[in-house]
Protein backbone atom coordinates (compact mmCIF):
# COMPACT_ATOMS: atom_id res chain seq x y z
CA UNK A 1 0.00 0.00 0.00
CA UNK A 2 1.08 3.66 -0.25
CA UNK A 3 1.01 4.10 3.35
CA UNK A 4 3.64 6.66 5.70
CA UNK A 5 6.77 5.05 7.05
CA UNK A 6 6.44 5.62 10.73
CA UNK A 7 8.27 8.53 10.78
CA UNK A 8 7.18 9.86 7.43
CA UNK A 9 3.34 9.91 9.77
CA UNK A 10 4.75 11.57 11.85
CA UNK A 11 6.40 14.51 10.20
CA UNK A 12 2.96 14.89 7.87
CA UNK A 13 0.93 15.28 10.78
CA UNK A 14 3.42 17.33 12.24
CA UNK A 15 3.80 19.35 8.63
CA UNK A 16 -0.37 19.58 9.25
CA UNK A 17 -0.24 21.49 12.55
CA UNK A 18 2.50 23.60 11.36
CA UNK A 19 1.58 26.04 9.88
CA UNK A 20 0.10 29.72 10.29
CA UNK A 21 -1.77 28.63 12.95
CA UNK A 22 1.62 27.90 15.01
CA UNK A 23 3.70 30.40 13.33
CA UNK A 24 1.37 33.70 12.51
CA UNK A 25 -1.58 32.87 14.52
CA UNK A 26 0.70 31.63 18.07
CA UNK A 27 2.68 35.21 18.30
CA UNK A 28 -0.27 37.42 17.60
CA UNK A 29 -2.93 35.46 20.18
CA UNK A 30 0.00 36.06 22.89
CA UNK A 31 0.50 39.05 22.37
CA UNK A 32 -3.05 40.37 22.53
CA UNK A 33 -3.75 38.11 25.40
CA UNK A 34 -0.92 39.31 27.70
CA UNK A 35 1.55 36.91 26.81
CA UNK A 36 2.91 34.54 29.99
CA UNK A 37 -0.83 33.69 31.52
CA UNK A 38 -1.50 32.49 27.27
CA UNK A 39 1.26 30.64 26.60
CA UNK A 40 1.18 28.79 30.24
CA UNK A 41 -2.20 27.46 29.85
CA UNK A 42 -2.04 26.56 25.79
CA UNK A 43 1.04 24.34 27.29
CA UNK A 44 -1.06 22.93 29.63
CA UNK A 45 -4.10 21.85 27.61
CA UNK A 46 -2.22 21.35 24.49
CA UNK A 47 -0.57 18.26 26.54
CA UNK A 48 -4.06 17.24 28.45
CA UNK A 49 -6.91 18.14 26.20
CA UNK A 50 -4.94 18.42 22.76
CA UNK A 51 -3.35 15.74 23.08
CA UNK A 52 -6.85 13.68 23.64
CA UNK A 53 -8.66 14.94 21.13
CA UNK A 54 -5.62 14.42 18.66
CA UNK A 55 -5.40 10.76 20.02
CA UNK A 56 -9.16 10.12 19.09
CA UNK A 57 -9.08 11.45 15.92
CA UNK A 58 -6.03 9.05 15.00
CA UNK A 59 -8.03 6.39 16.26
CA UNK A 60 -10.72 6.55 13.82
CA UNK A 61 -8.54 6.13 10.84
CA UNK A 62 -5.76 4.00 11.89
CA UNK A 63 -8.12 1.61 13.33
CA UNK A 64 -10.35 1.65 9.98
CA UNK A 65 -7.42 2.23 7.60
CA UNK A 66 -10.31 3.92 5.09
CA UNK A 67 -11.25 7.70 4.40
CA UNK A 68 -12.99 10.09 7.05
CA UNK A 69 -16.35 9.29 5.37
CA UNK A 70 -15.86 5.38 5.28
CA UNK A 71 -14.20 5.20 8.87
CA UNK A 72 -17.11 6.52 11.10
CA UNK A 73 -19.33 4.19 9.09
CA UNK A 74 -16.75 1.09 9.61
CA UNK A 75 -16.74 1.90 13.77
CA UNK A 76 -20.55 2.72 14.39
CA UNK A 77 -21.83 0.19 15.93
CA UNK A 78 -25.25 -0.03 14.45
CA UNK A 79 -24.09 0.94 10.73
CA UNK A 80 -28.04 0.08 9.82
CA UNK A 81 -28.92 3.10 11.44
CA UNK A 82 -26.47 4.64 8.60
CA UNK A 83 -26.50 8.08 11.06
CA UNK A 84 -22.91 8.53 11.83
CA UNK A 85 -21.43 8.21 7.87
CA UNK A 86 -22.92 11.70 7.50
CA UNK A 87 -20.08 13.02 10.18
CA UNK A 88 -17.71 12.04 7.41
CA UNK A 89 -18.77 16.10 5.94
CA UNK A 90 -16.33 16.82 8.04
CA UNK A 91 -13.81 16.37 5.10
CA UNK A 92 -14.93 18.96 3.28
CA UNK A 93 -13.89 21.72 5.75
CA UNK A 94 -10.35 21.22 4.47
CA UNK A 95 -11.24 22.84 1.11
CA UNK A 96 -13.09 25.48 2.05
CA UNK A 97 -10.58 26.74 4.62
CA UNK A 98 -8.49 26.43 1.63
CA UNK A 99 -10.13 28.56 -0.38
CA UNK A 100 -8.74 31.68 2.01
CA UNK A 101 -5.72 29.94 3.49
CA UNK A 102 -4.54 29.66 0.32
CA UNK A 103 -4.71 33.05 -0.46
CA UNK A 104 -2.80 34.06 2.80
CA UNK A 105 -0.28 32.00 1.95
CA UNK A 106 0.20 34.20 -1.04
CA UNK A 107 0.19 36.90 0.45
CA UNK A 108 3.61 35.05 1.88
CA UNK A 109 4.82 34.72 -1.16
CA UNK A 110 4.44 38.26 -1.87
CA UNK A 111 5.94 39.83 1.08
CA UNK A 112 8.62 36.50 0.33
CA UNK A 113 9.51 37.58 -3.02
CA UNK A 114 8.69 41.78 -3.38
CA UNK A 115 8.32 43.21 0.15
CA UNK A 116 11.74 41.21 1.39
CA UNK A 117 13.65 43.42 -0.87
CA UNK A 118 12.15 46.85 -0.18
CA UNK A 119 11.23 46.85 3.49
CA UNK A 120 8.87 49.72 4.75
CA UNK A 121 10.59 51.81 7.14
CA UNK A 122 7.52 52.83 9.25
CA UNK A 123 4.04 51.57 10.26
CA UNK A 124 2.07 53.60 8.28
CA UNK A 125 3.72 52.36 5.15
CA UNK A 126 3.73 49.21 6.13
CA UNK A 127 0.16 49.01 6.71
CA UNK A 128 -0.08 51.08 2.72
CA UNK A 129 1.39 48.42 1.20
CA UNK A 130 -1.05 45.52 2.87
CA UNK A 131 -3.85 47.75 1.70
CA UNK A 132 -2.86 48.22 -1.44
CA UNK A 133 -2.26 44.19 -1.99
CA UNK A 134 -6.08 43.57 -0.52
CA UNK A 135 -7.75 46.44 -2.08
CA UNK A 136 -6.38 46.70 -5.26
CA UNK A 137 -3.81 44.07 -6.44
CA UNK A 138 -6.47 41.19 -7.57
CA UNK A 139 -3.87 39.77 -10.16
CA UNK A 140 -1.03 39.88 -7.69
CA UNK A 141 -3.45 37.93 -5.52
CA UNK A 142 -4.67 35.65 -7.89
CA UNK A 143 -1.16 34.35 -8.98
CA UNK A 144 -0.14 33.80 -5.09
CA UNK A 145 -2.88 31.85 -4.77
CA UNK A 146 -2.25 29.69 -8.08
CA UNK A 147 0.93 28.95 -6.93
CA UNK A 148 0.08 27.73 -3.35
CA UNK A 149 -2.55 25.40 -4.86
CA UNK A 150 -0.29 24.10 -7.80
CA UNK A 151 2.33 23.45 -5.40
CA UNK A 152 -0.41 21.87 -3.11
CA UNK A 153 -1.85 19.60 -5.77
CA UNK A 154 1.30 18.50 -7.33
CA UNK A 155 2.42 16.93 -4.00
CA UNK A 156 -0.85 15.64 -3.33
CA UNK A 157 -1.29 13.99 -6.95
CA UNK A 158 1.82 12.07 -5.94
CA UNK A 159 0.21 10.35 -3.37
CA UNK A 160 1.06 9.31 0.48
CA UNK A 161 4.55 8.18 0.06
CA UNK A 162 6.25 9.58 -2.98
CA UNK A 163 4.22 13.29 -2.88
CA UNK A 164 3.47 14.47 0.96
CA UNK A 165 6.00 11.87 3.38
CA UNK A 166 8.63 13.27 1.17
CA UNK A 167 7.88 16.68 0.75
CA UNK A 168 7.47 16.57 5.09
CA UNK A 169 10.79 14.78 5.20
CA UNK A 170 12.70 17.73 3.27
CA UNK A 171 10.40 20.54 4.76
CA UNK A 172 9.87 19.90 8.71
CA UNK A 173 13.95 19.76 9.01
CA UNK A 174 14.35 23.04 7.00
CA UNK A 175 11.90 24.72 9.21
CA UNK A 176 13.57 23.79 12.21
CA UNK A 177 16.89 25.05 11.27
CA UNK A 178 15.82 28.37 10.00
CA UNK A 179 14.04 28.96 13.34
CA UNK A 180 16.84 27.65 15.69
CA UNK A 181 18.89 29.74 13.44
CA UNK A 182 16.73 32.46 13.83
CA UNK A 183 16.21 32.06 17.63
CA UNK A 184 19.71 31.83 17.89
CA UNK A 185 20.38 35.61 16.54
CA UNK A 186 17.64 36.47 18.50
CA UNK A 187 19.09 35.76 21.90
CA UNK A 188 22.05 37.53 21.17
CA UNK A 189 19.46 41.01 21.25
CA UNK A 190 19.64 42.87 23.84
CA UNK A 191 15.34 42.43 24.44
CA UNK A 192 16.01 38.71 24.17
CA UNK A 193 15.31 38.51 28.46
CA UNK A 194 12.34 41.04 27.51
CA UNK A 195 10.74 38.66 25.33
CA UNK A 196 11.30 35.75 28.18
CA UNK A 197 9.33 37.41 30.62
CA UNK A 198 6.62 38.35 28.42
CA UNK A 199 6.48 34.75 27.15
CA UNK A 200 6.82 32.99 30.43
CA UNK A 201 6.30 35.64 33.19
CA UNK A 202 3.84 34.49 35.39
CA UNK A 203 1.48 37.76 36.11
CA UNK A 204 -1.89 36.11 38.12
CA UNK A 205 -3.98 38.67 36.88
CA UNK A 206 -3.53 37.51 33.18
CA UNK A 207 -5.46 34.01 34.00
CA UNK A 208 -8.52 35.05 33.41
CA UNK A 209 -11.69 33.67 31.52
CA UNK A 210 -10.87 35.02 28.35
CA UNK A 211 -7.12 34.21 27.93
CA UNK A 212 -8.19 30.41 29.04
CA UNK A 213 -10.87 30.26 26.25
CA UNK A 214 -8.24 32.01 24.21
CA UNK A 215 -6.03 29.38 24.22
CA UNK A 216 -8.04 26.39 23.92
CA UNK A 217 -8.93 28.20 20.73
CA UNK A 218 -5.44 28.14 19.85
CA UNK A 219 -4.94 24.38 20.66
CA UNK A 220 -7.74 23.01 18.44
CA UNK A 221 -6.71 25.27 16.07
CA UNK A 222 -3.18 24.43 16.10
CA UNK A 223 -3.66 20.84 16.06
CA UNK A 224 -5.66 21.08 13.23
CA UNK A 225 -8.77 19.07 14.71
CA UNK A 226 -12.44 18.61 13.39
CA UNK A 227 -11.00 19.35 9.87
CA UNK A 228 -10.72 15.22 9.13
CA UNK A 229 -6.22 15.43 8.48
CA UNK A 230 -5.32 13.72 11.15
CA UNK A 231 -8.52 10.72 10.21
CA UNK A 232 -7.16 10.69 6.63
CA UNK A 233 -3.47 10.79 7.78
CA UNK A 234 -3.69 8.10 10.50
CA UNK A 235 -5.70 5.81 8.08
CA UNK A 236 -2.69 5.72 5.49
CA UNK A 237 0.03 5.01 8.40
CA UNK A 238 0.96 1.15 10.08
CA UNK A 239 -2.26 -0.32 11.72
CA UNK A 240 -0.04 -1.25 15.06
CA UNK A 241 1.60 2.57 14.97
CA UNK A 242 1.99 3.89 18.30
CA UNK A 243 -0.69 6.87 18.48
CA UNK A 244 0.20 7.74 22.12
CA UNK A 245 4.43 8.60 21.13
CA UNK A 246 2.90 9.78 17.83
CA UNK A 247 0.67 12.19 18.87
CA UNK A 248 3.50 13.17 21.81
CA UNK A 249 5.98 13.93 19.00
CA UNK A 250 3.14 15.81 16.97
CA UNK A 251 2.71 18.35 20.01
CA UNK A 252 5.90 18.85 21.61
CA UNK A 253 7.75 19.78 18.35
CA UNK A 254 4.80 21.69 17.52
CA UNK A 255 4.54 23.51 20.93
CA UNK A 256 8.31 24.10 20.34
CA UNK A 257 7.96 25.83 16.58
CA UNK A 258 4.89 28.29 18.26
CA UNK A 259 7.90 29.07 21.50
CA UNK A 260 10.70 29.49 19.17
CA UNK A 261 8.44 31.76 16.96
CA UNK A 262 6.63 33.89 19.78
CA UNK A 263 10.44 34.70 21.34
CA UNK A 264 11.96 35.20 18.33
CA UNK A 265 9.13 37.86 17.12
CA UNK A 266 8.69 39.38 20.70
CA UNK A 267 12.35 39.86 20.78
CA UNK A 268 12.99 41.44 17.57
CA UNK A 269 9.60 43.71 18.69
CA UNK A 270 10.79 44.97 21.63
CA UNK A 271 14.18 45.44 20.41
CA UNK A 272 13.05 48.02 17.52
CA UNK A 273 10.21 49.46 19.83
CA UNK A 274 7.10 48.07 17.97
CA UNK A 275 3.90 47.28 19.57
CA UNK A 276 3.35 43.26 20.87
CA UNK A 277 -0.56 43.57 20.75
CA UNK A 278 -0.27 44.62 17.15
CA UNK A 279 -2.57 41.38 16.52
CA UNK A 280 -3.00 39.83 13.06
CA UNK A 281 -1.18 42.59 11.50
CA UNK A 282 1.87 41.76 13.76
CA UNK A 283 3.70 39.63 10.85
CA UNK A 284 2.25 41.72 7.64
CA UNK A 285 2.74 45.77 9.49
CA UNK A 286 5.32 45.29 12.35
CA UNK A 287 7.54 42.88 11.56
CA UNK A 288 8.75 44.25 8.32
CA UNK A 289 9.07 47.85 10.11
CA UNK A 290 11.16 45.73 12.30
CA UNK A 291 13.02 43.84 9.75
CA UNK A 292 13.82 47.28 8.18
CA UNK A 293 15.34 48.65 11.29
CA UNK A 294 18.04 45.94 11.31
CA UNK A 295 19.65 47.30 7.88
CA UNK A 296 21.13 44.88 5.15
CA UNK A 297 20.65 41.64 8.45
CA UNK A 298 16.93 42.81 8.45
CA UNK A 299 16.00 41.80 4.11
CA UNK A 300 18.08 38.43 5.19
CA UNK A 301 15.97 37.25 8.35
CA UNK A 302 13.01 38.73 6.55
CA UNK A 303 13.75 36.09 3.91
CA UNK A 304 14.42 33.27 6.12
CA UNK A 305 11.11 34.03 8.67
CA UNK A 306 9.16 34.45 5.27
CA UNK A 307 10.82 31.04 3.85
CA UNK A 308 10.25 29.06 7.04
CA UNK A 309 6.46 30.50 6.67
CA UNK A 310 5.67 29.54 3.53
CA UNK A 311 7.29 25.92 4.31
CA UNK A 312 4.90 25.23 7.31
CA UNK A 313 1.91 26.96 5.06
CA UNK A 314 2.30 24.41 2.48
CA UNK A 315 2.48 21.25 4.66
CA UNK A 316 -0.77 22.40 5.77
CA UNK A 317 -2.22 23.17 2.24
CA UNK A 318 -1.41 19.94 1.35
CA UNK A 319 -2.68 18.55 4.41
CA UNK A 320 -6.24 20.36 4.20
CA UNK A 321 -6.96 18.35 0.44
CA UNK A 322 -5.98 15.04 1.11
CA UNK A 323 -8.79 14.03 2.77
CA UNK A 324 -11.45 14.58 0.26
CA UNK A 325 -8.83 13.44 -2.23
CA UNK A 326 -8.44 10.04 -0.26
CA UNK A 327 -12.33 9.81 -0.17
CA UNK A 328 -12.44 9.94 -4.12
CA UNK A 329 -9.47 7.63 -4.40
CA UNK A 330 -11.46 5.08 -2.20
CA UNK A 331 -14.60 5.92 -4.90
CA UNK A 332 -12.38 4.55 -7.61
CA UNK A 333 -11.57 7.88 -9.21
CA UNK A 334 -7.92 8.48 -10.03
CA UNK A 335 -5.53 9.99 -7.85
CA UNK A 336 -4.61 12.59 -10.17
CA UNK A 337 -8.03 13.59 -11.17
CA UNK A 338 -9.73 13.78 -8.20
CA UNK A 339 -6.65 16.37 -6.79
CA UNK A 340 -6.73 18.61 -10.13
CA UNK A 341 -10.39 18.48 -9.91
CA UNK A 342 -10.83 19.70 -6.25
CA UNK A 343 -7.88 21.71 -6.76
CA UNK A 344 -9.60 23.85 -9.74
CA UNK A 345 -13.18 24.11 -7.78
CA UNK A 346 -10.93 25.85 -4.37
CA UNK A 347 -9.16 28.13 -6.78
CA UNK A 348 -12.39 29.54 -8.60
CA UNK A 349 -14.22 30.04 -5.05
CA UNK A 350 -10.29 31.48 -3.54
CA UNK A 351 -10.92 34.18 -6.84
CA UNK A 352 -14.18 34.99 -5.75
CA UNK A 353 -12.62 35.70 -1.87
CA UNK A 354 -10.39 38.05 -3.63
CA UNK A 355 -12.80 39.85 -5.12
CA UNK A 356 -14.69 40.30 -1.43
CA UNK A 357 -11.33 41.93 -0.75
CA UNK A 358 -10.58 44.36 -3.45
CA UNK A 359 -11.92 48.19 -3.04
CA UNK A 360 -13.85 48.34 -6.12
CA UNK A 361 -16.19 44.88 -6.27
CA UNK A 362 -16.07 44.12 -2.71
CA UNK A 363 -19.18 46.20 -1.51
CA UNK A 364 -20.98 43.90 -3.96
CA UNK A 365 -19.35 40.42 -2.09
CA UNK A 366 -20.04 41.74 1.38
CA UNK A 367 -23.04 40.00 3.37
CA UNK A 368 -23.82 40.51 7.20
CA UNK A 369 -21.55 43.71 6.92
CA UNK A 370 -18.55 41.05 6.04
CA UNK A 371 -16.68 40.29 2.90
CA UNK A 372 -17.04 36.94 1.57
CA UNK A 373 -13.31 36.48 2.82
CA UNK A 374 -14.03 37.01 6.03
CA UNK A 375 -17.38 35.12 6.11
CA UNK A 376 -15.80 31.88 4.97
CA UNK A 377 -13.10 32.28 7.70
CA UNK A 378 -15.59 32.72 9.90
CA UNK A 379 -17.97 29.79 9.47
CA UNK A 380 -15.13 27.10 8.62
CA UNK A 381 -12.64 28.50 11.72
CA UNK A 382 -15.53 28.72 14.71
CA UNK A 383 -18.47 27.22 13.24
CA UNK A 384 -17.24 23.81 11.18
CA UNK A 385 -14.23 23.16 13.07
CA UNK A 386 -15.74 23.15 16.93
CA UNK A 387 -18.46 21.26 15.04
CA UNK A 388 -16.71 18.46 13.65
CA UNK A 389 -13.85 18.24 16.59
CA UNK A 390 -17.54 17.87 18.87
CA UNK A 391 -18.97 15.05 16.41
CA UNK A 392 -14.97 13.38 16.78
CA UNK A 393 -14.95 13.25 20.22
CA UNK A 394 -18.76 12.35 21.55
CA UNK A 395 -18.19 9.70 18.36
CA UNK A 396 -15.08 7.92 20.57
CA UNK A 397 -16.26 8.38 23.77
CA UNK A 398 -19.87 7.59 23.67
CA UNK A 399 -20.75 5.52 20.85
CA UNK A 400 -17.92 3.57 19.83
CA UNK A 401 -18.46 0.98 22.52
CA UNK A 402 -15.65 0.88 25.06
CA UNK A 403 -14.65 -2.86 24.32
CA UNK A 404 -13.75 -1.90 20.90
CA UNK A 405 -12.37 0.82 22.04
CA UNK A 406 -9.86 -0.59 24.54
CA UNK A 407 -9.50 -3.44 21.31
CA UNK A 408 -7.96 -0.43 19.14
CA UNK A 409 -6.26 1.01 21.72
CA UNK A 410 -4.69 -2.28 23.09
CA UNK A 411 -1.18 -1.71 21.51
CA UNK A 412 -0.07 1.72 22.65
CA UNK A 413 -2.44 2.57 25.93
CA UNK A 414 -2.04 0.50 29.41
CA UNK A 415 -5.26 0.23 30.70
CA UNK A 416 -4.97 2.90 33.30
CA UNK A 417 -3.81 5.31 30.87
CA UNK A 418 -6.74 4.28 28.56
CA UNK A 419 -9.23 4.57 31.18
CA UNK A 420 -7.79 8.21 31.98
CA UNK A 421 -7.93 9.00 28.00
CA UNK A 422 -11.88 7.92 27.91
CA UNK A 423 -12.89 9.78 31.25
CA UNK A 424 -11.29 12.72 29.05
CA UNK A 425 -12.99 12.34 25.71
CA UNK A 426 -16.43 11.46 27.55
CA UNK A 427 -16.42 14.15 30.26
CA UNK A 428 -14.01 17.01 29.73
CA UNK A 429 -13.26 17.88 26.21
CA UNK A 430 -16.70 17.72 24.81
CA UNK A 431 -17.51 20.58 27.52
CA UNK A 432 -14.26 21.97 26.70
CA UNK A 433 -15.19 22.53 23.06
CA UNK A 434 -18.63 23.90 23.93
CA UNK A 435 -17.26 26.44 26.12
CA UNK A 436 -14.67 27.83 23.05
CA UNK A 437 -17.73 27.55 20.62
CA UNK A 438 -19.81 29.43 22.74
CA UNK A 439 -17.40 32.16 23.76
CA UNK A 440 -16.29 32.65 19.83
CA UNK A 441 -20.13 32.91 18.61
CA UNK A 442 -20.33 35.21 21.50
CA UNK A 443 -17.45 37.36 19.86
Amino acid sequence: MNNFSKLGFILAALGSSIGLGHIWRFPYMAGTSGGGGFVILFLILSLTIGLTMLIAEMVIGQSTQKDVAAAFAELDPHPERKTWRYAGLMLFTGPIILTFYGIVLGWVFYYLGVVSFNLPTDVKASEQILTNLLGNSIGTQVIGLAITLLLSAWVVSRGVKDGIEKLNFVLMPLLFIIFIGLLIYASTQSSFHKALDFMFGIRIAEFNQKVFVSALGQVFFALSLGIGINIAYASSTHYKQDLLKSAIWIVLPGIAISLMAGLMIFTFVFEYGANPSQGAGLIFVSLPVVFSKMGAMGSVVSILFLCALAFAGITSTIALLEPPVQYLVDKNYSRFKATWALTGAVFVVGVVLIFSLNAKYGAHLKFFGKSLFDLTDFFSTSILMPFWGLVSVLFVGWVVSRTKLYAVSLHFLSRWMFSVWVFLLKFIAPVVILVIWVKILQG
